[in-house]
């Protein structure tokens, strides 16, 4: 994925539209001190569309609550889900299309037709989110498995071996090669 997506991320962002009046606008540092990010992190996200604050005449970034909020649910996506920023970009894009769909649906004028098209939409989106943590579901596991796999190599070399006699009483371990205990 590429810039493409990352547009598309911009263009939903920016259309849920300017903070509402009167709500506080913190610039750039305060942002960045709340969100526990850096004044860095914060413009790089703007820079690549997933996160689009409000700006002064003069060119200033204003960050809004909801901003904040966004700028949390990408260093979720982060930590949590493990997800690199052109991933997070897609989950993104999926999630404010389906807050979308949402307003579409419960609008009185939608018909039943096309409340069957929001609903299908929705679900193909989900179902996208879905096989995305599925990949990071499959990769973590199999980078389990080889982790498993050498700690029953080392086990086993241990146990193929006799235990050399040190000063240390019988159960303490030995620090172990190439880290820490």
């Amino acid at each position: 994925m590429g810039v493409t997506a990352h547009r598309g991320a911009a263009a939903t962002a920016a259309a849920a539209g300017p903070p509402a009046a009167g709500e506080p606008l913190l610039g750039i540092g305060a942002a960045a001190e709340r969100a526990g990010v850096s004044e860095r992190a914060l413009r790089y996200y703007q820079q690549l569309g997933l996160l689009v604050p409000a700006c002064t005449p003069g060119g200033l970034r204003r960050y809004s609550e909801e901003d904040l909020a966004r700028v949390a649910r990408i260093r979720e996506l982060q930590t949590l889900l493990g997800l690199n920023l052109d991933e997070i970009a897609v989950v993104l894009r999926n999630e404010d299309r389906i807050a979308q769909i949402r307003l579409s649906y419960r609008d009185e004028r939608t018909s039943d037709e096309e409340r069957w098209r929001l609903t299908r939409e929705c679900l193909s989106l989900q179902e996208d989110l879905r096989a995305t943590v599925e990949a990071k579901r499959i990769a973590l596991d199999g980078f389990l498995a080889d982790l498993d796999a050498r700690i029953q190599r080392g086990r086993d070399l241990l146990a193929s071996q006799p235990r050399p006699v040190t000063g240390q009483q019988d159960d303490e371990e030995p620090a172990s090669p190439g880290g820490d205990r």
